[in-house]
């Protein structure tokens, strides 16, 4: 049997796989710095004013994705708590939501609850165990997944893209030997979400594949469910900026944050069709390629503080404005409640 590295091991050597918040920790002093300059400890929750605290912690992705151009978005369909299923049938087939389809938590992140569901039944099992509002949105088979980090001052008729990150989703690739679940157990970044592998492949994990054939197994998007984030910075250039001042422009109050997106290609983002965005994260937004493997981590945290000091100068020009910054008491409760609720502490 191959030696296998504890977790614990590689995680110590791999900052990709740390906790948000002890990869974050040795930024306090430059967030101080930045809390100094601007005359506020939460100058953050300025940068965007159309999102409640600049989007921070717990704001709905459903309000925030009614602000983005209808031609830009899935078909979607929004679930209060507590709605009967016959309505959300119904309402599926109206919006022409066929199955399989998208389920996530109205207010959450680092892909909690995030399922792709197959059948009727899985969507109501899904909403019966998911005690709160959800978004229910089309599958996009489209094969090319990216975050989109932009920013713009106020004033500026035009922003700048700071990041671009390519995910490449989770997959094993059979021997003729080995089952999906002992592919997965081989796999380091698989190794890290196994619990919630085993549920995802459950009927499958015995299952052998042929020599050479590749199956996907996990279909979100998120870091902390094994999808690897590749720097595609490279991809970068006027003619995809103008794109996103397309997008992003006509959002009043909006001026930084990170779209996560679906497209057919390079080619046609570049174009800007077949562009389907999933999400839009606010003043909190991670640039991803700094979690690219390849990526060393005095690199990583010369990008965060670029895209920190972006967001505090957007903040103090908005601040000028009038926008008030958000209470610190009243975002430290948001922020527990929001913690509490998605377990991510």
């Amino acid at each position: 049997m191959q030696f296998q590295k504890p977790l614990w091991l590689i995680k110590l050597f791999n900052y990709e796989y740390w906790t948000w918040w002890v990869f974050f920790l040795p930024l306090a002093p430059y967030w101080l710095y930045l809390a100094i300059r601007t005359r506020s400890l939460t100058y953050f929750t300025a940068v965007n004013p159309c999102i409640p605290d600049g989007g921070v912690f717990g704001e709905s992705k459903n309000d925030i994705l009614k602000l983005i151009s209808p031609k830009f978005l899935p078909k979607a369909v929004f679930v209060p708590q507590g709605e009967d299923w016959e309505k959300v049938a119904q309402q599926l087939q109206n919006e022409g939501v066929g199955y399989p389809l998208i389920a996530k938590p109205d207010v959450g992140g680092r892909g909690f609850r995030v399922q792709k569901i197959k059948t009727p039944e899985e969507l109501q099992e899904y909403l019966h165990n998911t005690p709160q509002p959800i978004i229910i949105q089309e599958f996009v088979s489209y094969d090319l997944e990216l975050g989109v980090m932009y920013a713009r001052l106020p004033d500026a008729p035009t922003g700048t893209i700071t990041s671009i990150t390519q995910k490449e989703f989770l997959s094993v690739t059979g021997n003729g030997k080995d089952s999906i679940g002992q592919l997965l157990e081989q796999d380091i970044r698989a190794r890290f979400s196994m619990d919630e592998l085993r549920e995802r492949v459950r009927d499958d994990w015995g299952k052998v594949l042929p020599k050479n054939e590749k199956r996907m197994v996990q279909p979100i998007g998120n870091h902390c469910l094994g999808t690897k984030f590749l720097n595609a910075n490279a991809q970068n250039n006027a003619q995809l900026e103008r794109v996103f001042d397309e997008i992003a422009v006509p959002i009043e109050g909006f001026y930084y944050g990170r779209f996560d997106l679906k497209v057919s290609n390079w080619e046609d983002l570049y174009a800007g069709r077949n562009i389907k965005i999933l999400e839009l994260n606010g003043a909190t937004s991670e640039p991803g390629h700094i979690y690219d493997p390849r990526y060393r981590l005095w690199q990583a945290y010369r990008d965060v503080m670029q895209n920190m000091r972006i967001v505090a100068d957007i903040s103090v020009a908005n601040m000028k404005r009038g926008i008030r910054p958000t209470p610190l008491g009243q975002l430290l409760k948001t922020s527990r409640a929001f913690f509490a609720m998605s377990g991510q502490l």
